[in-house]
This record gives C-alpha cells, sequence and structure tokens, in this order.
C-alpha cells in the first residue's frame, strides 16, 4: 500500500470533488463569519462598557468630593478657587478623569484643569443638581465631547452650597475600549486556527475509516478473520456497546459452552455463570482473571476497542488453565506460607511483653492459617518465675489471646482457666466432624476442666478442626496454642501441623524471653522497692509525701530518703544512680547506706558529700581488681538540711537537678544552689547554699526522669514544673499525683523519684535558749531557769533528769570547752537539750574507775537520755541529748508541735 505525500495529503483538503474537501470548506467558511461576527459584537460591548464604567467613575468621584468635609466651608469662604483649585486638581490626577470642576449655585467656575476658565459660566445644565440628587449626562464642553457627572455639595442645614463636576472626555472613554480589540483579534485568529485544525483532523478521520484499502486487501482481512474464527486455539471474543455478543470464535464456544446463534444476543442471556457474564459485559481493562466454567479454570483478558482506535466495545480472551493451575497451586501453597513464616519473624516479639508477644502469635495466625487462634499461657506460681514442667500435674493455663474472624465464636474468653497436662511437645490436630469432642478426644490432648456444653457449642458453631501445639522452650512448656477452622475451609493436614510447630517454636523463644525479661525485671524492681525507706520517720518540721516509679522497660538506681538529725533537723535526699539493672539496684542501695551512717555523724551538705564523693571513687578502685569492671561513677545526688527552728535550708548538690521553693501564695521559685561534679569524679569540692523557708512552702525533690523525656528537653520540662507547682495551695500528696499526672502522662521511659515536703517551724514558746558564764558556780543559775521553763510547760516529771543532763553537760562545757557557752531546748516530740561552745574538741563516753574521780558524767547523760550526740558548727561544736517525754496510754508521743 502505497502512502501520498504530506503536500499531497494537504491540498487534497480544498478539492470540492470529494465529500471531505466540500466539508473543509464549508466549515472554514462557516469559521470566519462565526469569528467575524464575534469580534464585532466585542468591540461594541467594549465601547458599552466603557462608556458604563466612564459614568460610574465620574459619578463616584463627584459624590465623594462634594460630601467631603470641608468642601461646604470653602464655597462659602471668600476665596473659594485658592482652597478647591488644589485638592480638586489632586482629585483629578489620582482619580484619572479629565477635569474637577465645583461651581456656586450661580454656575461660576471655581476650580477647573484650564485656569482661564475659572470664573466663568458652566457649558450646559447644571441647575437641576441643585434641587436634585445629581446626574450623568453626555455632552460637548470646552475639552470636547465628555462624560459629565454633576452633583450638589450641600451645608450641614441641608441646603446647597454649589455642584461638583467630574468628566472624562470621549478620547478617554475610547481609548479604554481601543484596548480590548487587539485581545479580540487574537482570540478570533487563535478560534480560527484551532477550528481549521479541528476541520482537518475530522477530514482526515474520515478518509482512514477505510484504511485506503483495495479489494485484495480486503479479500486478505477476511481471510484473517477466518483463521480467527476456526483456527486459533486460544478463545477470542467480541462484545459491543450494548453488551450483545457481536463475534466469537470456536475455541471460545468450546470452553463457554455457548449455543450455535450465540452473536447477537447479550451476555448474560448466555447461560453463564453470574461472575463471568459480568466479568465479559465490564468495560474496563482485566488482565489474567481467573473464572471458573464447569470444571475448568479460565484465564481472562479483556481489553476495550477504543484504546486501540477501534469501535466501542471490548475484545476478550480466553485460555483454559486448569492443568496448569494443578502445578502452579502447590508453589503458590508453599509461597504463601513462606510469607506468613516471614510475616510472624517480623511481628512476634517486637516487645518483651508475655501478653503483647503472645496476641502477636495469634494476630499472625489469623485469618491467613487459621479461623481462630488462641494462646493459653501457664499461671507461674510466682510472677516471672517459670511454671513447672512435670508430665504429671496439670498446669494451669490461662488464656492469654486471641484472634478471631468473628467476635460470636464461643471459644473460651481471655483470662479463663484452662488445665493442660503437659505430656506431649508435638503438634496434635483432631477433626471434630469425626470424632466429636468426646472424653477420649480431651483426654489424648491433654486438655482439663472442658465443659461439655461448651463444647457442644462449638459443635454448633461449626468449628470442624483444630491444631494444638503446645509452645515448648528451653525444656519447659509455657503454654498451648490452639488453631480453629469452621465452615468450608478444609481441614488441617500434615502440612498445617508442620507449619503450625514452626511458626509456635517461633514464638515460643520470644515468649519465653519476655518471660525471662520479666522475671529478671520484677526481682530487679523488688530489690530496687525494698532498698528504698518502707516509712518515713515520724517527725513534726515537715509533712513529706513521695513517689518512685520505676522504667518501663528497666528499672534503674533512682532514691529517696527523710533522715531525722539532731536539733529539730532533717535531711532530704534524692539520688541517682546512671544505668539500669541489678547493678544499679545494688549500687544505689550501698549509697543510700553511707549517707545514712554519714548522717549520724551530723555532717554538713557539702562535707557529706565530699565523703560520699571519696567512697565511691574508691569503691571504683577496688572492685576492677576484684575482677568487677563495673563502676559506680555517673551517681548524682542531692542532700538537704531543713532546722525547724531557723527555718532556714542548706543544700548541696553533686551533678543533681536543684529543688523548687513553692512559697504559700504560690509562687515557684528556683534557689540557686552551686552544681557539683557527679560523685566518683572527684577533683573539686563541693559547695553549700542556705536559704530561707517561710513556713508552710512546699519543697520539692526529684530526679531528672521526672522533667527529662525524649520528646522535651530540660528547659521545657522545668518550665511545666513551674506551671505545675505554680497556684493553688496543695498538700504534699496532692502535690505529687498532680506532677505525675502533669509531667508523666504514660509510663516513664526513666526512673522517677519524688519527695514533696512542707515545712513548719517550731513556735517561739517551744525554743527556750540562755548565755552561760565560764564558771562553775553558772551551773546552778541555770538548773533553776530550765526547772522553771519545763514547769511552765507542765513537764515537772521531766525537770530532775534535764537538770541532770544539763548540769553535766554545762559542767563539761566550763570546764573543758571555751567560751562563750550557750544552752538551748527544744521541746518538739522530744525533749532536746543543746549545750554549745567554740571549742573543737569533742567528750568521749567511758568507764570511770572505782577510784576515779571524774569521767561520770557522759556515763550518766547516756543512762538517763535516748540518744545523744556532738555535731560541729562553723564556731566550735553543740553537744546535744534527746529525751523522750508525754507518752500517754494510748501511744500519742506527738508533743505540742505536732
Amino acid at each position: 500500500m502505497t502512502r501520498r505525500s504530506p503536500v499531497r495529503d494537504v491540498l487534497s483538503l480544498f478539492s470540492v470533488r470529494t465529500v471531505a474537501g466540500q466539508v473543509f470548506c464549508f466549515v472554514l467558511g462557516l469559521v470566519l463569519l462565526v469569528i467575524t461576527g464575534f469580534a464585532v459584537a466585542l468591540v461594541v460591548q467594549g465601547r458599552s462598557d466603557s462608556l458604563q464604567e466612564a459614568r460610574m467613575r465620574t459619578f463616584s468621584v463627584a459624590e465623594t468630593f462634594a460630601h467631603s468635609p470641608g468642601v461646604a466651608a470653602a464655597l462659602d469662604s471668600r476665596n473659594p478657587t485658592a482652597i478647591l483649585q488644589p485638592r480638586a486638581e489632586q482629585v483629578r490626577k489620582e482619580a484619572h478623569v479629565e477635569f474637577v470642576v465645583v461651581a456656586g449655585p450661580e454656575g461660576i467656575r471655581y476650580t477647573h484643569p484650564d485656569p482661564a476658565l475659572i470664573g466663568k459660566y458652566i457649558t450646559g445644565p447644571y441647575k437641576e443638581a441643585l434641587t436634585g440628587p445629581g446626574f450623568t449626562r453626555t455632552f460637548r464642553g470646552s475639552l470636547g465631547p465628555a462624560v459629565d457627572s454633576v452633583v450638589p455639595v450641600p451645608r450641614p442645614d441641608g441646603s446647597v452650597a454649589g455642584v461638583v463636576s467630574v468628566g472624562l472626555t470621549d478620547k478617554t472613554v475610547n481609548s479604554a475600549a481601543a484596548r480590548s480589540i487587539p485581545v479580540s483579534a487574537g482570540v478570533a485568529v487563535v478560534a480560527l486556527v484551532v477550528t481549521a485544525s479541528g476541520a482537518v483532523l475530522l477530514t482526515r478521520r474520515l478518509r482512514r475509516q477505510t484504511h485506503g484499502l483495495g479489494a485484495a486487501e480486503m479479500t486478505r482481512m477476511y481471510d484473517h478473520h477466518d483463521a480467527v474464527l476456526h483456527a486459533v486455539r486460544e478463545g477470542v471474543l467480541i462484545v459491543g456497546p450494548d453488551h450483545r455478543l457481536t463475534l466469537v470464535n470456536d475455541e471460545a464456544r468450546r470452553l463457554l459452552a455457548l449455543p450455535p446463534d450465540a452473536e447477537g444476543h447479550a451476555v448474560t442471556d448466555l447461560g453463564l455463570a453470574p461472575d463471568t457474564a459480568e466479568l465479559l459485559a465490564s468495560d474496563g481493562t482485566v488482565t489474567d482473571k481467573v473464572v471458573r466454567s464447569g470444571n475448568r479454570l479460565l484465564v481472562v483478558n479483556l481489553r476495550p476497542m477504543e484504546a486501540v482506535g477501534g469501535p466501542s466495545g471490548s475484545v476478550a480472551t480466553l485460555r483454559d488453565t486448569t492443568e496448569l493451575r494443578k502445578i502452579t497451586g502447590r508453589a503458590e501453597f508453599v509461597h504463601e506460607r513462606l510469607l506468613l513464616l516471614y510475616e510472624a519473624g517480623a511481628r512476634i516479639g517486637t516487645t518483651l511483653d508475655v501478653t503483647r508477644t503472645a496476641q502477636e502469635l495469634a494476630d499472625v495466625a489469623t485469618p491467613g492459617f487459621a479461623d481462630v487462634t488462641t494462646v493459653d499461657l501457664a499461671d507461674p506460681a510466682v510472677p516471672g518465675v517459670q511454671p513447672a514442667t512435670q508430665t504429671s500435674d496439670p498446669l494451669d493455663m490461662r488464656r492469654t489471646a486471641i484472634a478471631e474472624t468473628d467476635p460470636d465464636q464461643p471459644l473460651y474468653p481471655i483470662g479463663q482457666l484452662v488445665g493442660f497436662v503437659p505430656s506431649r511437645i508435638r503438634a496434635m490436630r483432631v477433626n471434630t466432624d469425626e470424632t466429636g469432642l468426646g472424653p477420649e478426644v480431651i483426654a489424648q490432648l491433654g486438655w482439663q476442666r472442658w465443659d461439655p456444653e461448651r463444647a457442644a457449642a462449638i459443635l454448633d458453631y461449626g468449628f470442624h478442626s483444630v491444631l494444638s501445639v503446645p509452645l515448648h522452650a528451653r525444656g519447659v512448656i509455657l503454654g498451648l496454642a490452639n488453631f480453629w477452622r469452621a465452615g468450608g475451609a478444609e481441614p488441617f493436614d500434615d502440612d498445617d501441623q508442620s507449619f503450625a510447630e514452626e511458626l509456635v517454636a517461633r514464638a515460643a523463644v520470644s515468649v519465653d524471653n519476655a518471660r525471662r525479661y520479666t522475671r529478671e525485671h520484677e526481682m530487679v524492681e523488688t530489690l530496687q522497692r525494698s532498698l528504698l525507706p518502707r516509712g518515713l520517720p515520724e517527725q513534726n518540721a515537715l509533712d513529706v509525701a513521695h513517689r518512685y516509679l520505676p522504667a518501663r522497660a528497666e528499672v534503674g538506681g533512682d532514691w529517696f530518703d527523710v533522715i531525722p538529725l539532731s536539733g529539730a533537723r532533717i535531711a532530704l535526699v534524692v539520688g541517682d544512680v546512671v544505668g539500669y539493672g541489678l547493678h544499679a539496684a545494688a549500687t544505689m542501695g550501698r549509697l543510700r547506706t553511707s549517707i545514712l551512717n554519714f548522717s549520724a555523724l551530723d555532717f554538713a551538705p557539702d562535707e557529706l558529700l565530699g565523703h560520699l564523693d571519696e567512697l565511691v571513687a574508691r569503691i571504683d578502685q577496688d572492685e576492677p581488681a576484684a575482677g568487677d569492671a563495673v563502676e559506680i561513677s555517673g551517681a548524682t545526688c542531692l542532700y538537704a538540711i531543713y532546722d525547724a527552728v531557723s527555718g532556714n535550708c542548706a543544700v548541696a548538690r553533686a551533678g543533681h537537678p536543684g529543688p523548687v521553693l513553692v512559697l504559700p501564695d504560690g509562687d515557684v521559685e528556683f534557689p540557686e544552689i552551686p552544681a557539683g561534679l557527679p560523685l566518683g569524679i572527684g577533683g573539686m569540692p563541693f559547695e553549700a547554699a542556705e536559704f530561707h523557708v517561710p513556713e508552710g512552702s512546699r519543697l520539692v525533690l526529684y530526679t531528672d526522669g521526672l522533667v527529662e523525656h525524649r520528646d522535651r528537653d530540660i528547659d521545657a520540662g522545668l518550665e511545666l514544673l513551674r506551671g505545675t507547682l505554680a497556684g493553688r495551695d496543695r498538700t504534699p500528696e496532692e502535690t505529687c499525683d498532680d506532677l505525675l499526672g502533669a509531667m508523666l502522662p504514660g509510663q516513664p521511659t526513666d526512673d522517677v523519684a519524688l519527695l514533696v515536703a512542707r515545712t513548719h517551724t517550731l513556735d517561739p514558746g517551744q525554743v527556750a535558749q540562755w548565755s552561760v558564764a565560764t564558771d562553775p558556780a553558772a551551773v546552778a543559775g541555770v538548773r533553776k531557769n530550765v526547772a522553771e521553763w519545763l514547769i511552765d510547760r507542765g513537764l515537772d516529771e521531766e525537770a530532775f533528769t534535764t537538770e541532770l543532763i544539763l548540769s553535766e553537760l554545762v559542767t563539761n562545757a566550763v570546764r573543758y570547752g571555751t567560751g562563750p557557752i550557750e544552752v538551748r531546748l527544744l521541746y518538739d516530740r522530744n525533749l532536746i537539750c543543746e549545750v554549745s561552745d567554740t571549742s573543737n574538741t569533742s567528750p568521749h563516753l567511758r568507764y570511770a574507775a572505782t577510784m576515779d574521780e571524774g569521767g561520770r558524767g557522759l556515763f550518766l547523760v547516756a543512762q538517763f537520755a535516748e540518744r545523744w550526740g556532738t555535731r560541729y558548727t562553723e564556731t566550735g561544736k553543740v553537744i546535744w541529748s534527746e529525751q523522750t517525754v508525754g507518752e500517754s496510754e494510748e501511744g500519742d508521743d506527738h508533743g505540742p508541735g505536732s
């Protein structure tokens, strides 16, 4: 078949001897006529729109100028032109109009673009604007034909002071309309080109309908058509746009069992399967869709003929893949199982939570392998401990996870106990349609506590096959996974059993890892909690509340403590050992014990941290020599001492966050405390800071887990802490709850220790203080003052003991100390006697020999006092003793300050 040249192909369009040429010439002339009319209409419409816009603009400018402030007053002034001419010219230029003329009621111009016309009368009518709202007109003025709007200028009393005339000349109006002519011409040209191109394409389309074929070519095409109908061994169908069968070859008739007169009938009327008929009647594209026709599996491909430039309708091809399907079905089955095992490896064991791991196993197996999957885990006697493995005793199996396609299935729910005798480690399957759920089957499976009514409900529901696989890991049976199939699903076979054993074996390792982790986590948490204070000491200086929250993943080494000291003082401690696990918990216990021992020596906060730092450094040096490479370095600590007499608080910290002070009015302060290095690093001394704490304030001590979070930096955490503490007054317990609720909405990722203390001070009536001269004769005066003070407070029975104790302590101070000497009595829960001097020598308790004249004073003090001791101050030392007073039969040992 020869091809015509492009030039001859275009020239043939203008030949009137062909229908294509006649159509082309007609369409081209019609388009020219329409475009010409359209262009004229656009020009006329543009002139009309420009004129209307000129009327609106001139009237708007005139009305705005007429009502502008000061225009009426200017018209009534002695020289209106001097005031209004500049404003009129400014408005004319800004509003892009030809003239803005202001005239008086007599028609005399006060403003005009041509100054020569100022003072002359307005041309044209204007008087109707003096009595009306104004008007717009077209007239010929001094600047030529123009659109003029005249608006009266009202005075405040309603009279008219003059008129404002604003206009645009026809030249300006026409220039605006003329700007649309090139656009109209461009649109016309584009429309002509587009339409002519469309006409060319339409004409060529008409010529292509016959494909340029001659008789010989048409004969050859028919021969090919006949071969497709009768010789091709693949079914071919052509379906028209009305879903009627247009063409069908012999192979398609055989595969679909079509009658001889199938052509011309609707696809849905040929007796095909509903899904097959619906597929062939669809208008979309289908690729390798498998349908069933009798006992055959056919692969159908469907393509719309419009997609390849053909007529409306679609072409379908059919291939018989029955034998191929049998071969590939097995490969697809194996592939699906491998994918399911791969999915199990990715989804099972994502956490170290036993319940979550069991649920992941159930979710993976349902619905890809079973209709319902249940996982029963053995209940250990102790949480986290491995279950018993004797083959004769039943395990208390508790339903831990379930995944189903139907929530109304009758199996036991989560939490139900189902006994199991661990006599097998292999999987076992039962077809309940054949054997039922009788006692022999139950005994064979090893299930206990099986409800006969539940078994009947299972059969009534339609379960017909069950596969039971023990979860076995490291010689221990951890539980049982049961897979159930119901309805039309195939019963479990040997391949299913092998797959289930592989799946459960992988899950059993994850479950065992989770159990071991849970056991270790609970052991560490138990150790951690056992090392923390089990109760707070009884004292009146502080109302204390505390919280400890272990981390979600691993327990760390956070701790807190409240330690009573001498002289109505209380030590508050919080600390954090960096790291997690058993070593961190054990280290925390060692540090807490050391702080308790150092506190008994009444060290100042900075001194105590210094001793603790030396201890940690020494432990770090000794442990590697013992074969233990783990160090304590990384521990932080804050140590605060609150004095209930003065209301002052002394604080030192070693790499730990500082305290927060909440004043009684709700204001929140962060006292400046020098930040020392963490414990064990050494090299720098610690510094203490002292600040006053008003009575009723709250001291908040915490570890960094409260304010630091992976999604929040410490500055944001401190601001949130400030906002939570500010405002209303709360008890320490309420403060703890509010802080944890605001700062830790979920399980914390790091340990959190929190200590909140509301402060109290001793009443002045509970404190007495006297200066003592360095003369043994002064002891008598002290005894007299003490006796009177005690009698005034109803402590007559304690007077003798107290006088004896103070006599010995003051005598020692006078004899061996240096002045000045002071005596202080504190009556809180107990009666505290303190004797201070400026000497650094400390008395020691000893047993006096029979012939010794001295040495028995401190022995008597130790016998009569509950406790006694010495603490050093910046100016000397204080020897103190403590007596229990006021005990009642009910056991109430609270003093007046309680």
